[in-house]
């Protein structure tokens, strides 16, 4: 995977949608590895004495430091160098770190090997997205996004529901026994289960063409980049804060809401995870698609605001759909309330790149969409768990009213996120007008 010339044959459609189907399951592979946690939480404390507020931190904390923290670098690095080796380097290295979590003693090593992970996923969406803006057309680019991000909810599916079935069958069978790697406890199992064919799947990105980028004009300097955010900083801030907040709702309940089922209703860890898996993962990969297939119809009918619009009815509706199922009498009434937030939550994860790339020129996306990652997973992915967590453990000072603090985290998120989003539509099409008349638009 070095660095080779840009593919200068213009990239058929046929072809285009191969290069999301290899990203979308490099997606999926850093969602696995993300989001397993969920359904360790029992089994990591019991095994390494854990309060719910540090194994927060491993879900959220620590993966979200260095994420973040090298985002911008390695959006600056999509904007200049070959984008498919850096997205399979970066595949390589995560998948590593997350195969080591399960050899981890310690509970600072799990942190540690946390914050690689997060360092090799911060090469994906940066890279990924800049790819797939050269392989669509405007007009299509939401939907693009939205098959590629759609691994999202698949990865979130296949983590709960192998997370789940693996925990379950070892936690019957003792310590399992594996080659050169010797006894693991349940929960390092997963671990290496998932991280190990992560590494394979790093080969498929030799298969990927680096195309050539639209607009000819080199990578623009930093600085140049900070002065056009300025000029529309009103904008970025409504879209980006907006779906950091839905952002910080979202993992909280998908890093709480197995532990409220199997807390509050009695589910087995297998239960929780099946049904989290089939939810998240089904219902998820339907939202985000058709998400995106409706505001690029929008785009199309001539909607300047499509994109942010989607996002903000989406707000709306989450704020009933993602509180009720926290406080309903059975399991039973809970999985069913559970089911349309599975569905809405996906929707502002393909829209919302596919709005902050219509505000920049081609020369920006990558450190543009590094802004926007930065940002939404430091809100979200970074604070969303812990303050779930702190809540439980500090506040109601009850394992089981995980549930309330989910709920109280949920909808201060979901009302912030509609406020911002609805009040910033009329700056989002100004802001588009203006680009169109300098010529700075996004193709």
């Amino acid at each position: 995977m070095t660095d080779v010339e840009p593919d200068t044959r213009p990239p058929s459609a046929r072809y285009a949608w191969y290069v999301v189907g290899v990203l979308c399951l490099a997606y999926v592979f850093a969602l696995l590895d993300r989001q397993v946690l969920s359904l360790l939480v029992a089994p990591m404390r019991a095994d390494l004495g854990l309060s719910d507020t540090q194994v927060s931190l491993l879900q959220g904390f620590s993966f979200a430091v260095l994420y973040a923290a090298f985002g911008l670098l390695l959006g600056r690095l999509a904007d200049t160098g070959n984008r498919r080796a850096l997205i399979g380097g970066g595949m390589a290295l995560w998948s590593g770190f997350t195969t080591a979590c399960g050899l981890a003693q310690r509970y600072w090593q799990l942190l540690v090997l946390r914050m690689g992970v997060g360092l090799g996923e911060a090469t994906l969406a940066p890279a990924a997205y800049s790819l797939l803006a050269d392989y669509f057309p405007a007009e299509r680019r939401a939907t693009g996004f939205s098959v590629f991000s759609m691994g999202i909810y698949v990865g979130v599916g296949l983590a709960s529901v192998l997370g789940g079935l693996v925990v379950q069958y070892s936690v019957g069978g003792g310590a399992p026994v594996l080659p050169l790697l010797g006894a693991l406890r349940p929960w390092q199992l997963v671990f290496v289960a998932i991280g190990l064919p992560g590494l394979l799947v790093a080969l498929l990105l030799v298969t990927v063409r680096e195309p050539r980028r639209h607009g000819e004009a080199p990578a623009v300097p930093l600085r140049a980049v900070v002065a056009h955010a300025r000029a529309h900083l009103a904008t970025f801030a409504s879209v980006i804060l907006g779906i950091s907040l839905i952002s910080l709702a979202n993992y909280g309940a998908a890093a709480w809401m197995p532990s409220v089922f199997i807390r509050d209703h009695g589910w087995s860890i297998a239960r929780a995870g099946v049904f989290q898996g089939i939810v998240a993962g089904v219902g998820g990969a339907i939202g985000i698609v058709a998400g995106g297939a409706i505001a690029d119809r929008m785009e199309r009918r001539g909607r300047r605001d499509a994109y942010p619009r989607v996002a903000a009815v989406t707000a709306l509706l989450l704020l009933p759909c993602g509180t009720v199922y926290l406080v309903m009498p059975t399991g039973v009434l809970a999985g069913a309330a559970f089911v349309p937030l599975g569905l809405l939550a996906a929707v502002p994860f393909g829209v919302g790149p596919a709005a902050v790339q219509q505000l920049v020129p081609p020369t920006m996306r990558g450190q543009a969409i590094a802004v926007y990652l930065f940002l939404i997973n430091l809100i979200g992915l970074g604070a969303g768990p812990t303050a779930v967590a702190l809540l439980t453990d500090h506040w109601f000072r009850d394992d089981r009213a995980v549930n309330l603090s989910l709920l109280l985290v949920a909808a201060v998120a979901y009302v912030g996120a509609a406020i911002l989003l609805w009040r910033g539509l009329p700056r989002f099409a100004a802001s588009r007008d203006r680009l169109a008349v300098t010529g700075g638009a996004a193709g």
